[in-house]
């Protein structure tokens, strides 16, 4: 029924509508009051240089010296992708890395505290031990918009712990091509959810005030139409590999804002503080440089009040030279540059340009008080101390944030095949496991996972895999064997665990969706030893399962669940329900990609929605 009431909302998107949520979003988040009151006075009393250096967010790894955060007046660091702290990747490393260069803010004349951004995308996934959630395609399936926002309030608890306050998330996009590498970082094809879920997880990680010290500065992007490229119109990387979320999206304005908006309506309406616009281009003109998209419809029209951050180098793919780039940009809204080793050169161009009245000074001074004001809103300009709170070290990865993803997991599960009743399974039947897939921690939790693109094994962090979640949920006497190949497969029930290996943003686009030969070859060898068969498949979207769909007696769609593999045996062995319905069209084959509900002549494999009990 919900699901309905937001279509219903989604497709009378107005611009009173934008208004309304706006107004009552920066009301409740504290922004206003920090414009109001002690914003204008701290921006008074502030150089060009030092303004200028809030506008800037580098890459710590990128850093050519520590010491750049002071000299520089930097307003901001993150870590990217596979940006660990040097001396290792666990808890009190990322800790101790942050809490020394928040420390050299001190420094400063202003002492103005840094945000540090990091992709906490599904869990704080860079950290080895986090609780690792399944990925928004899942979470989407769930159509359980209070579990989302739980799992965003863990997320900000274990992301505080290490004292990053700023995650870069949720991504609102709607993915209309699965062909694109970033399609399980939205949580479904069409805009109510997008906005459903988005608004859920901005209150998770944000809580009900941005000032409490376990609250998570949340980033709705990319802002906008990112999973509508046009596929053809991107980058290429290499020859066959084509960037789709650097193409173009060729679609009236009217369509945009019916298709790709819903998803900031519900982030502004819950506070969001920051929005981060696309690598894409909008009918020709990159989002980056776009002031009909950054300024006149999100700032004036949306009355958006937080700030503008430039996605990972972004203003590099905009025409013109560097200095040109920056102009552009920061003249068409820009607040922040999110920029990886040419942060001094950023720093220095900004500078001339507004000197040359190039840049006008009223539009560095909005951008720095959109940040200031993010900034007082969060607590972080109140005197106390900005360093990690290490007390929130006790809970992170623990039972109970475990327990919470493990709930997750089971409402992300969709069911799309149980002939002969095989589901649910008993747990005292002798079980064959196969699959690259089954015992694999790394393939689970997919891209975005300890490092940028994710990396399969089963060390990849802790956690349980579906192997050990089986072995631990049969009864005892119950014989469990595993091959990954399937040789040797006997007993009473064979589940083969197949689909993809990790991947992240570029490496991810593919052209075509069909299973690899390895996953085909294991289910045939399984069905060849005459066992009832139960397939799940670990994936980032819907793949072209013709081949395999037949053989299978039951099928599941488990999206990529992350670390708690009990989650996928707690509905498998019939503890819980499959409650799952599909957060995309499910196509039948290569040539009816992209397929949408709602397409002329829809006739997927699966509709949107689908899911048995």
């Amino acid at each position: 029924m919900i699901d309905k009431i937001y279509m219903k909302i989604s497709m009378k998107i107005n611009r009173r509508e934008f208004i309304q949520a706006s107004a009552m979003t920066f009301v409740a988040a504290g922004l206003l009051k920090a414009q109001r009151t002690k914003v204008p006075v701290l921006l008074s009393s502030m150089t060009l240089e030092e303004k200028v250096g809030q506008m800037i967010q580098a890459n710590s790894a990128s850093l050519k010296d520590p010491s750049d955060v002071e000299n520089y007046f930097l307003g901001s660091v993150l870590s990217g992708g596979s940006s660990d702290p040097k001396t290792g990747n666990g808890l009190i490393d990322w800790t101790d890395h942050y809490d020394n260069l928040q420390s050299r803010t001190q420094k400063t004349r202003l002492r103005i505290p840094l945000l540090y951004g990091i992709d906490a995308v599904h869990g704080h996934s860079n950290v080895l031990g986090a609780t690792i959630f399944p990925h928004n395609i899942g979470l989407g399936c769930s159509r359980n918009p209070r579990l989302v926002e739980r799992a965003a309030r863990i997320t900000a608890i274990e992301t505080r712990a290490t004292g990053i306050n700023w995650t870069f998330a949720p991504c609102v996009t709607v993915p209309r091509d699965e062909r694109w590498g970033r399609s399980y970082e939205g949580f479904g094809e069409t805009p109510e959810l997008a906005r459903l879920m988005g608004e859920a997880a901005v209150r998770g990680y944000q809580g009900h005030d941005l000032s409490n010290p376990s609250s998570l500065l949340a980033c709705a992007k990319h802002w906008i139409g990112d999973g509508a490229t046009k596929y053809g119109t991107g980058r290429k990387l290499k020859p066959n590999l084509q960037i789709l979320d650097r193409g173009d999206v060729i679609l009236s304005e009217s369509e945009l804002r019916r298709l790709h908006m819903a998803g900031y309506v519900g982030a502004i309406k819950a506070g969001v503080g920051t929005i981060m616009p696309s690598y894409s281009s909008w009918n020709g003109v990159k989002c980056s440089g776009s002031k009909r998209l950054l300024t006149e419809i999100l700032k004036n029209e949306l009355k958006f009040d937080g700030f503008l951050i430039s996605d990972y180098d972004a203003i590099d793919e905009m025409p013109g030279d560097y200095k040109t780039q920056i102009e552009t940009s920061v003249n068409a809204g820009m607040d922040m540059f999110m920029v990886s080793a040419k942060y001094r050169e950023l720093y220095s161009l900004l500078l001339e340009l507004v000197r040359e009245n190039r840049v006008a000074v009223s539009r560095i001074d909005d951008a720095v008080t959109r940040i200031l004001r993010v900034k007082f809103a969060m607590g972080l300009m109140d005197g106390r101390s900005n360093l990690a709170d290490r007390k929130l070290h006790s809970s992170f990865g623990s039972t109970a944030h475990r327990q919470v993803a493990r709930e997750c997991v089971r409402e992300t599960l969709v069911l799309l095949k149980n002939n002969k009743r095989i589901l649910p399974v008993s747990k005292k039947l002798s079980i064959h496991v196969a699959g690259r897939s089954a015992d694999d921690i790394g393939n689970q939790c997919g891209g975005w996972t300890i490092s940028w693109q994710g990396k399969s094994g089963a060390q990849t962090t802790g956690g349980t895999t579906i192997l050990e979640a089986i072995k631990s949920t049969v009864s005892p006497q119950t014989m469990i064997t595993y091959s990954k190949d399937g040789s040797n497969a006997g007993g009473d029930l064979g589940i083969v665990v197949i689909g993809e290996t990790p991947y992240a943003e570029w490496m991810g686009d593919r052209q075509s969706l069909e299973l690899s030969e390895e996953d085909i070859a294991v289910v045939d060898k399984m069905k060849q030893a005459g066992m009832p068969l139960l397939v799940v498949l670990i994936s980032g979207r819907p793949l072209i399962i013709d081949k395999v769909i037949d053989k299978a007696d039951a099928f599941v769609a488990a999206w990529l669940p992350g670390t708690e593999g009990r989650g996928v045996t707690d509905v498998l062995f019939g503890d819980y329900r499959f409650t799952g319905k599909l957060s995309f069209s499910w196509p039948r084959s290569m040539d009816q990609i992209p397929i949408n509900t709602g397409d002329p002549n829809y006739n997927p494999l699966f509709k949107y929605g689908y899911g048995l009990t």
